[in-house]
């Protein structure tokens, strides 16, 4: 394959859906992947499976995958782009970890964060976090993100999808377009990093609302109208923090809107459903394998939000339903009879 050189290889750091799923994309491919794990208990488990049966049941592991719980391995010379994929609350933890054999390498890989969310405390974004955890100079030009309608189940079933990566040095973006584009998974390029990472977490909140929508048997009117409104709510956030508007139109923005509030794959859209059906936040928590990134992002965004001085009410009603016990009905109440606005109201080009 033309996209790597001998001995070269792909790491995949989360071995969760998501991480898996890129990890059989690039290895699927032909090209030497290594998907690293906590425990070499898992690795057993996996290697004997030939599956992730936890998280994604189902797709084989190609020959080209290798799984390790060994850092020294997957992080050895010849490692040329690590991917990102496990939750965003454990981006810094994770390359706290990966830090001392990754200044060993002699050349520094392409680091591309496949997680969608904003660190709850800090507010930083992923790619913001990798910065600041990585070796400066020549490492800085590496780091990209990654996001789109990207559901794992339909990618890793090889149904068609798209995506897209951003970055601010043009050779790095493309290299990774390369490696991970295949016949069944297209993607595209982007130098809006600021614009691709808040598209990516933002919508996790308006899918929170779909859930709950729909939870509610709203109807289809309520729905388009909420989604749209979340559009632009997010939109004006991302505005106010340097994005470039027109990338919420695109991939990263519509794109995974339209997926993650319409999926019945969709985590963040489970949780608004479930808690249209009465239960506590705590309660469907606890009862889900996998994170539900939109939870965090709403707490995440309502700072910034009060930071940049923007006007979030659907943000704002979904925390108060979430964390302050607010009846969604009674949500859904202060939403439609807010003081009426013009419609780009804050989101103009």
């Amino acid at each position: 394959m033309a996209e790597l050189g001998d001995g070269e290889f792909v790491t995949v750091i989360g071995s969760g859906s998501w991480g898996t799923t890129l990890a059989l994309l690039v290895a699927r491919k032909g090209l030497a992947t290594v998907l690293w794990v906590r425990t070499p208990q898992e690795v057993q488990t996996l290697q004997s499976d030939g599956e992730n049966k936890r998280f994604l049941p189902g797709p084989k592991f190609p020959p080209a995958l290798r799984v390790t719980a060994n850092l020294d391995e997957a992080l050895a010379p010849g490692c040329v782009m690590i991917i990102l994929a496990s939750p965003s609350g454990e981006m810094r933890a994770n390359l706290r970890l990966c830090y001392p054999y990754l200044e060993k390498l002699p050349n520094p890989p392409i680091i591309l964060s496949a997680a969608k969310g904003l660190e709850k405390d800090n507010l930083y974004r992923m790619t913001e976090i990798i910065a600041q955890e990585w070796p400066q100079g020549e490492a800085a030009g590496k780091i990209c993100a990654l996001s789109g309608p990207n559901l794992a189940r339909e990618i890793a079933d090889g149904k068609p999808g798209a995506t897209v990566i951003a970055g601010r040095e043009a050779a790095t973006i493309e290299k990774a377009q390369q490696i991970i584009t295949s016949r069944t998974f297209r993607v595209y390029t982007n130098t809006d990093v600021v614009g691709v990472e808040l598209a990516g977490a933002l919508k996790n909140i308006i899918a929170l609302g779909a859930g709950l929508s729909d939870g509610l048997e709203a109807g289809d009117n309520a729905k388009g109208a909420f989604m749209t409104r979340g559009m632009a709510e997010i939109g004006r956030l991302g505005v106010a923090a340097g994005a470039n508007p027109l990338t919420f139109l695109g991939l990263a923005g519509l794109g995974d809107m339209v997926a993650t509030c319409s999926s019945r794959y969709s985590r963040n859209r489970h949780v608004g459903e479930e808690l249209a059906k009465g239960k506590s936040l705590k309660e469907i928590i606890q009862g889900m394998s996998q994170v539900a990134e939109g939870v965090y992002t709403t707490v995440a965004a309502r700072k910034l939000a009060e930071k940049y001085g923007v006007e979030m009410p659907i943000t704002e009603q979904l925390y108060q339903v979430m964390f302050e016990g607010k009846s969604p009905i009674a949500a859904i109440a202060d939403l439609m009879l807010r003081e009426p606005t013009e419609e780009m109201y804050g989101f103009s080009l």
